[in-house]
């Protein structure tokens, strides 16, 4: 395997107590929103399917992933940012799951063979949205157990286009997963999301002002360069906002597969594809395709793969240095 001729310091992290897990997908239409409340202490990641889909079999990917045999339900897409109001309706908890842990468990078996990690957590995140950011996931999962730690999840509401172009713009892009309405519902301004993900960042200890703004003994996770070489950083222009620190280097998942396993992935289906692990949920949705991508990761580390930053950004000159010569171009 190659390695990266950069070097990263980061510091040390207290532990993080781990999480009972929720993940998302549309609520009934009953199922109405309330006023904003703080991150809820669950999350996860799930996949989408209309309810009268039947129970998927389980993930292709052998005895390293293993699943609830409990019928499966779609995930309330309220409940994943705190604005479900039916908890305590029978009906509803029957028809929409509020846990998917089961999607992301690995064997203790197979954790044992994983290598150690110079990072404590991975922040797997892939963003949604070509003209401005649409919907913004991050799931963070524990280098040395591979568990699901949280998740932090957010519709974002377009800063520069008018209503007309964002109920044509939403239409096209979550219309056809029917949660669209969950959208206009939950939506907030990108600034809005980055104060709330600052502020879940620093609940679980992994970032502060106070440390420089990068993060502490974590990186992010992502499937290519595109989403923080290009498309945060577009974002925070157009919100009007300065490029946080800790969006200045990452892992690109693509180049430690080209480097590990000796062969070419050009996404996330294709590396899915390659390792025998099957597609859960909606691709392009981005919580579906955030929960995918952190399974290829888990199957890696306990394939053996250690994970390390691939993509650094120069404060001063705003360039990207890609630390690995052999990679995805």
């Amino acid at each position: 395997m190659a390695f990266p001729s950069g070097r990263v310091t980061l510091s040390k992290i207290s532990p993080i107590c781990c999480r009972l897990l929720s993940s998302p997908i549309l609520c009934s239409p009953s199922c109405s929103p309330i006023q904003h409340v703080p991150t809820p202490h669950f999350s996860a990641v799930a996949r989408y399917s209309s309810p009268s889909s039947p129970s998927p079999p389980s993930s292709s990917s052998g005895a390293k992933m293993t699943h609830d045999s409990n019928r499966w339900r779609p995930m309330c897409l309220y409940y994943t940012q705190g604005k479900c109001t039916m908890m305590d309706d029978p009906a509803h908890l029957e028809k929409f799951s509020h846990d998917c842990s089961r999607d992301l468990q690995v064997n203790a078996a197979d954790v044992k063979h994983k290598c150690s990690q110079e990072l404590d957590f991975f922040l797997v995140l892939d963003l949604e949205g070509k003209v401005e950011i649409l919907e913004f996931p991050v799931l963070i999962i524990d280098a040395k157990t591979l568990a699901v730690i949280d998740f932090f999840h957010r519709f974002v509401k377009p800063t520069k286009m008018s209503e007309q172009e964002i109920n044509k713009y939403i239409e096209g892009k979550y219309g056809k997963f029917g949660v669209d309405r969950v959208w206009h519902d939950t939506a907030l301004p990108f600034k809005e999301v980055l104060q709330q993900f600052e502020a879940w960042l620093t609940q679980h200890h992994l970032w502060g002002k106070d440390l420089g703004g990068c993060l502490t003994r974590a990186a992010f996770v992502t499937c290519g360069n595109w989403d923080l070489k290009t498309k945060v950083p577009q974002q925070c222009k157009v919100s009007g906002i300065k490029l946080p620190p800790y969006f200045r280097e990452w892992i690109n998942l693509k180049d430690i597969y080209l480097n590990f396993y000796g062969r070419e992935a050009t996404g996330m289906i294709s590396m899915m594809r390659q390792q025998g692990i099957q597609l859960l949920g909606s691709h392009h949705l981005g919580l579906d395709d955030t929960k995918n991508i952190a399974r290829v990761l888990q199957h890696m580390l306990v394939d053996g793969a250690i994970m390390q930053i691939t993509a650094r950004r120069n404060p001063d000159s705003q360039n990207v240095d890609f630390l690995f010569e052999n990679r995805i171009r």
